[in-house]
């Protein structure tokens, strides 16, 4: 007699199967369950019209999703198997299987909805004592477009280029007017050859349009931000006396640049330069997250290599926020973040900014670290404030907890959670995604704080 088990698969089950007896207690998909079946999901459900068969409800279309961003599948292809063969997505659907268009449906329609979804999480973290929001720390991270960088064209390779095709259009024509046909190569078709050099051509004149308002918006914005240098300078000038030192700003130069680019696939993401060296087509991915529980608080998406001028709009964003989600007291950030016009932005919106202005160095004295410096004078500027409070010990200790704060957050959804390019494109689109991106984060750190 065999000492093994027995392999038992064509016995029946002697009782109805249960999906509560799937999953162990305390696992991620009953976490998701309980706070997405708890949220206020009445615009969703009245969006549908009750027509036709009976539709699946959106708590579980959108446990779904977040489960499936939170374990690192993040296609709706992937997600509809994994309701086959994974347990914990049965017991989210219920042992049912909704289809990968209805679950692509569900999420491009009701993008714009997930945002209002993100903030009734937050509400629900700060009702359980899961976070206190009293300091948030800013930084951003780059991810890949749904677009190759090799489908990028610059300003000026789309003139060569151009030129090149005009030309090659030409020859082509020239042959169409032979009688014989007789320099055609074997299997040319000339009609097919003129069709597709006149549909790059229109395709680089669309580009080249684009690529020109592009450089309009940046010429207006370089012109004000001129005109405010020369203010400044003549400001300084009559304060002083004397004329400044040093050469006047040289005015911006109108008209796209040869290096100007757009790409032809993703014409909202931008080239951008990542970690490790190199350039990749990629989207600014913004989150300002909560120290105390690491839990994102907004997520933002954006086109601008530089982080300078995200915190404006960050303010915004938290100035808007529901009374019972109140602003933090502190938001630290790196040098990327540091200018005066955002120093001066924090206090007016009454955030104690600690935006670092410099790198710090390796191996400091061990006296730096206990140093404490004398008050700054009444007279000081929001700038020297802010540099006396990061020269505290109390100040030091925030300033570290910062790098400790958005950087697991990055580093968890980039590397566990596998997050590491868009599925979708267009600005729109993207921040979107992001959105669903930071929600299943939320989720999945709810779960880890309520058994902390």
């Amino acid at each position: 007699m065999s000492h093994f088990r027995p392999i038992l698969r064509d016995v029946d089950f002697l009782l109805p199967p249960s999906v509560q007896d799937w999953l162990p207690e305390g696992h991620l998909a009953r976490d998701v369950v309980e706070v997405v079946e708890g949220l206020d999901l009445s615009e969703l459900e009245r969006a549908d019209a009750g027509r036709g068969s009976p539709p699946y409800h959106p708590a579980t279309l959108l446990s779904l999703l977040i489960d499936g961003y939170a374990t690192g599948g993040f296609s709706s292809r992937k997600i509809e198997r994994a309701t086959y063969d994974s347990l914990a997505f049965r017991f989210i659907a219920a042992n049912s299987h909704p289809d990968h268009d209805t679950l692509a449906t569900f999420r491009q329609r009701f993008a714009q909805e997930f945002e209002a979804v993100f903030v009734q999480v937050l509400q629900v973290a700060r009702e359980n004592q899961l976070s206190r929001f009293g300091t948030v720390s800013l930084d951003g991270t780059k991810l890949h477009a749904n677009a190759s960088r090799h489908s990028a064209l610059s300003s000026g390779h789309a003139e060569a280029l151009e030129v090149q095709l005009k030309a090659e259009v030409q020859e082509r024509l020239a042959l169409a007017e032979a009688a014989d046909g007789a320099n055609l190569p074997d299997g040319m078709s000339l009609p097919e050859e003129l069709t597709r050099r006149e549909d790059r051509l229109a395709a680089i004149a669309a580009a080249k349009v684009k690529i020109e308002a592009r450089a309009a918006e940046r010429f207006t914005r370089e012109q004000a931000d001129h005109e405010a240098k020369l203010a400044a300078r003549a400001a300084k000038a009559t304060a002083g006396g004397r004329k400044p030192s040093g050469k006047p700003p040289a005015p911006p130069t109108p008209g796209p640049r040869p290096n100007d680019q757009i790409n032809l696939t993703d014409e909202e993401s931008r080239i951008m330069p990542v970690a490790g060296g190199g350039f990749e087509q990629c989207d600014n991915a913004q989150a300002l997250v909560e120290t105390a529980s690491l839990l994102v608080v907004i997520p933002q998406v954006t086109q601008a290599t530089n982080d300078k001028q995200q915190i404006a709009p960050m303010l915004e964003r938290l100035a808007a926020l529901p009374e019972d989600l109140p602003p933090p007291k502190q938001l630290t950030a790196d040098t990327g973040f540091f200018s005066e016009a955002n120093v001066v932005a924090c206090e007016s919106a009454s955030i104690e900014p600690l935006i670092a202005i410099q790198r710090d160095e390796h191996h400091p004295h061990w006296s730096e670290r206990f140093a404490n410096p004398p008050a700054p004078p009444p007279e000081a500027t929001p700038v020297e404030r802010m540099v006396h409070r990061l020269r505290t010990p109390k100040g030091r200790a925030t300033d570290a907890l910062r790098k400790q704060t958005v950087e697991p957050v990055f580093g968890i959804i980039k590397s566990v959670m596998g997050f590491r390019q868009f599925l979708t494109r267009g600005l729109d689109n993207v921040r979107n995604e992001w959105n669903l991106v930071c929600l299943a984060w939320n989720l999945k750190r709810m779960a880890v704080l309520r058994l902390q």
